[in-house]
């Protein structure tokens, strides 16, 4: 009985603790409403009602659970209720290093918060690192053009490897959740480790900027992976700066009031990485799409008009593709074939842009190009639609504009088959043995043409060989190598630099055996493994002799014009590792025996061996067995056509 009463006592008094305070404050609320009626606007209380009845009804607010959540946060200096419209992780750029932060839009400020780390059981909360109201935000001119004099780009080689250390832990638990013997304490320390790596990536991956300005001074720099995402939130906080917004400043206990909101408001949960998604969530898809982007139409005038696609890859969206500029049209008709590889992707973005001359700066020295995106849109990638043998045709809308396209989809399984040439007089698809023997050569005609034309004129192309080359070009281009065609050095010479660039590494890729042969494959990925330098160095280069005279000898031809690309890397952005990185899985492939022994290999876990593949190729530029002129000097090298 004394137990009861003492319970009751307590109970009495909790109530008196929390909810009598809370009670007076709802009534001095409505005694607040009640005054400002009867207040005129211009007596010198006005203003200071206005604060007291704010400042109450942000009270109530945050502790009332019940409220729609979105409404939930506070009112603004008019008395409307503060609403969230906008959220997601972003990276910051402060203090010359990058910050990963959850950035709220509200209906009239942006607040920057950071999640403070917590211990295991208690509520996540955020910490507010700085907030902006939307009538003081004002957004720069000319953002693309300006430099990032405090960033340092994170090489792609590191990106590259970082994705394929991630597709390793995903194939090991995959692994230990089919073994009978796999424990869950060993999942969960691959994922711990997942997600470290997919953490690194979201923060080191992004490059497009994103600046906000204060009109008292302050400036803020975001990095973002997409334009798309960047257009998002400028077009967000635009149509809110269109209204009526009054200048404000929160005090210390508003503004912790908004940050403690924060967490019952937002929209993203988690930071976008493979490792938040559930299991039974779809996993995307691992290939490669064909994608042929047609026509436009419902542009208001004519213009300079071009496109650019992105797909997600590891929980963010990379741009993979842009059409060339259609010049002086209202409906541009592009009709380009992009191969775009898919890395777990869902979703297809198209952007459509629209290039002109900024007059305001047009001068004799330095023609500053603007680029304004003219629409966007987007499509979830489903499987079972997309993965048929068939090209499917759709339209996107975006903004009034229809944009036209077709796509298709082919498994990492099915391009890993090599299907060789049923017509052996041409020379995609045909050993390179017999290519040589009928040119008399002991590198391919088509090899030394690519290779010339593009140290003529592409040596210093920003991302030569990694851009994607118009697929209707390469195709023309492959069809007149194979034809003989008396027209291909005009072809050569009229054709856009990186579809010469792809041509050179289809016929790589399409040869019935890599360049550096089935039989050797697996010596090779034993080679590059081995921890003694001395020893790497005795395989490698026993490994390299062993090779056919031709692919001997092509190989080499191909080290050398590598090398002479990644001496421009200050202008080209190409090094040594990024060649490898494009390179290496072409010349050195699994054979279809290999293919057959392991089928995992259609999805992402393909790329166990990606990483050797490169570090060979890699191993051979930074140590080149030959220089060019003794190759021309040895007795291999006998063919005066090379």
């Amino acid at each position: 009985m004394e137990i009861l009463l003492i319970l009751r006592l307590c109970c009495n008094c909790t109530y008196a603790l929390l909810y009598k305070p809370i009670d007076r404050v709802t009534r001095s609320t409505l005694v607040l409403h009640d005054l400002l009626k009867h207040t005129p606007t211009d007596h010198p209380d006005y203003p200071l009602l206005q604060d007291a009845l704010r400042i109450s009804q942000n009270f109530l607010s945050s502790i009332n659970e019940d409220i729609d959540p979105r409404r939930t946060a506070v009112t603004t200096p008019k008395g409307e209720p503060r609403q969230l419209v906008k959220d997601g992780f972003l990276v910051e750029l402060s203090e010359n290093s990058r910050k990963l932060r959850h950035l709220f839009l509200f209906t009239d400020l942006l607040l920057c918060a950071k999640l403070k780390k917590t211990t295991v059981g208690k509520h996540q909360q955020y910490d507010c690192k700085w907030y902006i109201p939307l009538a003081d935000l004002v957004f720069p001119s000319l953002e693309e053009s300006e430099p990032i004099h405090q960033l340092h780009a994170t090489p792609d080689y590191e990106i590259e490897e970082m994705k394929a250390k991630i597709s390793v832990l995903k194939s090991e638990i995959q692994k230990e959740k089919k073994s009978n013997k796999g424990s869950s304490r060993a999942i969960e320390r691959l994922k711990k480790k997942m997600f470290e790596y997919e953490s690194w990536l979201l923060l080191y991956s992004p490059t497009i900027p994103f600046r906000i300005h204060n009109k008292n001074g302050k400036s803020y720099l975001f990095l973002l992976s997409s334009d798309y995402e960047r257009s998002e939130w400028r077009e967000a906080i635009q149509k809110l700066q269109k209204k009526d917004l009054q200048a404000l400043a929160l005090s210390p206990f508003e503004l912790q009031v908004l940050t403690a909101s924060c967490f019952k408001l937002r929209t993203v949960h988690n930071v976008p990485i493979i490792s938040h998604k559930d299991d039974d969530e779809s996993p995307g898809l691992y290939g490669f799409l064909h994608v042929i982007v047609k026509s436009a139409k419902g542009f208001s005038h004519s213009s300079n008009f071009y496109c650019t696609l992105e797909v997600d890859s590891f929980g963010y969206f990379v741009s993979k593709a842009k059409t060339r500029v259609f010049r002086d049209t209202s409906e541009p008709e592009w009709n380009e074939e992009f191969e775009i590889e898919l890395e777990g992707s869902q979703c297809l973005r198209i952007l459509c842009y629209e290039t002109c001359y900024d007059k305001s700066k047009l001068n004799k020295d330095n023609n500053e190009i603007v680029d304004k995106i003219m629409g966007k849109g987007q499509i979830q990638l489903d499987p079972q639609g997309v993965q048929s043998k068939n090209w499917h045709d759709d339209v996107i809308e975006m903004n009034g504009i229809k944009v036209e396209f077709s796509m298709k989809f082919s498994s990492r399984d099915m391009s890993l088959k090599r299907t060789p040439s049923k017509k052996q007089t041409g020379v995609f698809g045909v050993k390179i043995s017999v290519v040589t023997k009928r040119e008399r050569s002991k590198v391919p005609y088509i090899v030394r043409q690519c290779i010339e034309e593009v140290e003529k004129r592409g040596i210093e192309e920003v991302g030569i060989y990694r851009i994607s080359g118009v697929a209707t070009d390469i195709q023309a281009l492959k069809a007149a190598f194979d034809a003989n065609s008396k027209d291909i050095l005009m072809m050569l010479s009229d054709m856009d630099i990186n579809a010469i660039a792809g041509t050179l590494k289809l016929y790589f890729r399409e040869l019935p055996e890599p360049l550096l042969t089935d039989r050797l494959y697996l010596a090779f990925m034993e080679g590059i493994a081995l921890s003694d330098p001395a020893a790497k160095e005795n395989c490698m280069m026993h490994l390299l002799r062993s090779l056919p005279d031709p692919n001997l000898i092509t190989f080499l031809f191909l080290l050398h014009h590598l090398k002479k690309v990644a001496e421009n890397e200050p202008i080209n952005k190409m090094s040594l590792h990024n060649l490898a990185t494009v390179f290496g899985p072409t010349l050195l492939r699994p054979s279809e025996v290999e293919i057959k022994g392991h089928m995992n290999l259609a999805s992402d876990i393909w790329s166990h061996d990606v990483m050797a593949q490169v570090q060979v190729l890699l191993y051979y530029l930074q140590h080149p067995p030959i220089s060019f002129s003794e190759l021309k000097r040895s007795t291999l090298y006998y063919s005066t056509d090379v």
